[in-house]
């Protein structure tokens, strides 16, 4: 009798489900990947985990996770996260913790691509501007997409746009760069809080949702970790490695996970943080369930994916070229000779 053929993977970009769950026991049960909660009742309830259409499971406090079921989950390449209660991260309020899928698979073209731009600095340079540049792209994008945002007449201000681009031309080291990203997302708080009416500063991992700028940031610091999840998902089904970024500390294993995260992070995640923390009815769990919702209709495994790949494929003679103003998918499109590794 020969032997049962596995279910066909989903591509990673094209995958649907993220999961973040606390007080369970993740395991294997009759072929498949399940979790157990804890209910106090005397039957057992387990819920599946369909694995192989799952592109990041963050595991909150309280959980665990057996052997034989992160080997099922290493299989489907599903990224495996700890983290702490409400998704910030337990081990380290800097970098998150992620179990990539060892494999001896994984593509080589693109992290061969990556490494060429990298070792040089003028093509890393430009690289890092193509990136700012797309980011500000993609905020304005999804920003006028918004109902809610439109609503209340926000968008990224002209003369910040401006003066990002100003910064990103004129800038001639990556600390330069930085210090031109973080007036930018300065302007994008200063925006969105005058739009809530709400005094704000950004306090990273404080903890507190005392007042409405307390849930603000709590919600800021749960959804930029699974933004952390998407950007690590789409560098490691490329086979790039954290350890080479653009920006964010040379010295930082992870550091290449918080350049491509901010491609979203300013586009989805800031915009809904505001939002749900505004809106005293909003529980984490609805925040985190609208925004994966987000997520998805935004394409965003797949944009990640196109987007990085398009980097790696950039060609000398073309790497200080701004993106192009209309609003076209760059994972339906390639800059030079396309490459052909593959996500899985």
């Amino acid at each position: 009798m020969s032997e049962r053929q596995k279910p066909r993977q989903i591509l990673l970009s094209k995958r649907a489900n993220i999961f973040y769950l606390e007080h369970v026991r993740v395991q294997q049960k009759d072929e498949r990947v399940v979790y157990l909660t804890d209910t106090g009742d005397d039957i057992d309830r387990f819920f599946n985990i369909p694995e192989r259409n799952t592109a990041l499971i963050l595991l909150g406090k309280g959980s665990s996770i057996t052997d034989a079921a992160a080997r099922r989950l290493a299989e489907s390449n599903v990224l495996l996260g700890f983290c702490g209660s409400g998704g910030s991260p337990l081990f380290s309020l800097t970098e998150p913790v992620f179990l990539s899928p060892q494999s001896e698979y994984r593509p080589t073209e693109y992290m061969q691509a990556w490494v060429r731009h990298w070792f040089d600095e003028p093509s890393r340079q430009a690289l890092a501007r193509s990136l700012l540049h797309e980011r500000i792209r993609h905020c304005q994008h999804h920003w006028q997409a918004d109902a809610e945002l439109r609503a209340r007449q926000l968008l990224p201000p002209e003369t910040a746009i401006a003066r990002f681009q100003a910064g990103i031309e004129a800038a001639n080291t990556s600390q330069d760069l930085l210090l031109a990203e973080a007036e930018w997302a300065k302007q994008l708080y200063a925006t969105l809080a005058r739009g809530y009416k709400l005094e704000f500063r950004r306090e990273e991992g404080k903890g507190s949702q005392d007042s409405k700028a307390d849930r603000v940031n709590s919600f800021l610091d749960h959804g930029n970790y699974l933004a952390y999840g998407l950007a690590a998902v789409a560098l490691n089904g490329l086979g790039i490695s954290f350890s080479f970024p653009l920006l964010h500390g040379k010295t930082r294993r992870g550091a290449l996970v918080f350049d491509i995260a901010d491609l979203i992070k300013d586009a989805l995640v800031m915009p809904h943080a505001f939002a749900c923390g505004t809106d005293r009815h909003c529980s984490d769990k609805d925040f985190r369930s609208q925004l994966i919702e987000h997520f998805h209709k935004a394409d965003t495994l797949d944009f990640l994916f196109g987007f990085v790949k398009s980097l790696c494929e950039k060609s000398p003679q073309n790497q200080g070229d701004k993106p192009t103003p209309e609003k076209r998918s760059p994972s339906t499109e390639s800059q030079g000779k396309p490459l052909k590794g593959k996500e899985e």
